[in-house]
């Protein structure tokens, strides 16, 4: 990633008119996000991130919906390029809490966040962005079963357990033979990317990972994955019954057979992605555990 020394104070200066005086936060991780109290005293957001041709439509697509109200932050530029990164500013929008913890009630809350979300998107007019987020690309057209991300592929793949490399496969094969149109959807729906204010959302968090996926598969993830609010992990079977349950009733449309099926296989694919990335970085296996424990029952009720 390119040095952001080198230029961000230049180019603060010129998109949002004035040069950091003092760092709030800074955080590197997929994207390096700064937040900064501007001369003048304005307070931002900077994010910039290796653009794969996502981060103009995910952009977009977010300040839509902070037109419309949603709770989210809003961008202050579009996606601008630099060298090789893509880099926008938002506001900055402190507050609130994470909702931490995996039980059915805590689920029905964010598939009531999740149901908003795909609502408010439905009403976004942007180009798909594609390719979707690395732990959401269960569709690739990449030879092998996951989709090629060199600083992965180089390590050793016999370090990853047969199970996990198994139920990606299966769950994987299952997504894609349902052959469902696709939507935009939030693929990235983790406690932490959330922020409370008692029992009401306050902010919705990491727009850069919208995909281009069937609103069951994004149902599905999310059912899965929202109870994140450290290294990722999976949510008991039951809690992701009642997410899935509860966004139905909430978006007023009840799955298909098909479209089930393809919900519980896509619960897997980002808990393999991730047992996959803590067996080759020797990370203890958090979702490793989960899924070896689950994988039987999710693949039984996705048909695969």
């Amino acid at each position: 990633m390119t040095d952001p020394g080198e230029w961000l104070p230049d180019w603060c200066l010129q998109h949002l008119g004035g040069k950091p005086a003092d760092v709030l936060f800074q955080q590197h991780q997929i994207s390096a996000v700064y937040g900064f109290r501007l001369t003048g005293g304005r307070e931002v957001v900077v994010k910039a991130r290796t653009d794969h041709g996502r981060a103009a439509a995910c952009v977009a697509a977010q300040a839509q919906l902070a037109d419309s109200g949603f709770p989210c932050a809003r961008p202050l530029t579009p996606a601008i390029t630099v060298g090789s990164l893509a880099v926008h500013a938002e506001e900055f929008r402190p507050g609130g809490e994470v909702l931490r913890g995996d039980s059915p009630d805590i689920a029905v809350r964010y598939a009531e966040v999740f149901a908003m979300v795909m609502t408010a998107l439905d009403r976004v007019t942007v180009e798909p962005p594609v390719p979707s987020p690395r732990w959401a690309r269960w569709d690739h057209g990449d030879p092998g079963l996951w989709p090629a991300i060199d600083f992965l592929d180089e390590r050793d793949q016999s370090v990853v357990p047969g199970f996990v490399v198994g139920t990606a496969g299966r769950a994987r094969r299952r997504i894609r033979a349902a052959a469902l149109p696709c939507v935009l959807g939030h693929a990235d729906f983790e406690a932490q990317n959330l922020r409370w204010l008692g029992s009401t959302v306050w902010t919705v968090h990491d727009w850069d990972s919208l995909a281009w996926q069937p609103e069951a598969a994004l149902a599905g993830a999310a059912s899965g994955t929202f109870a994140g609010a450290g290294p990722p992990t999976l949510a008991p079977i039951d809690s992701s019954h009642a997410f899935l349950e509860s966004y139905q009733d909430i978006r007023g449309r009840r799955f298909t057979r098909a479209e089930t099926e393809v919900a519980w296989a896509a619960s897997l694919w980002p808990a393999a992605h991730h047992a996959r990335w803590e067996a080759l970085h020797g990370d203890p296996p958090v979702c490793g555990a989960a899924l070896r424990e689950q994988a039987t029952e999710r693949l039984r009720r996705a048909g695969a």
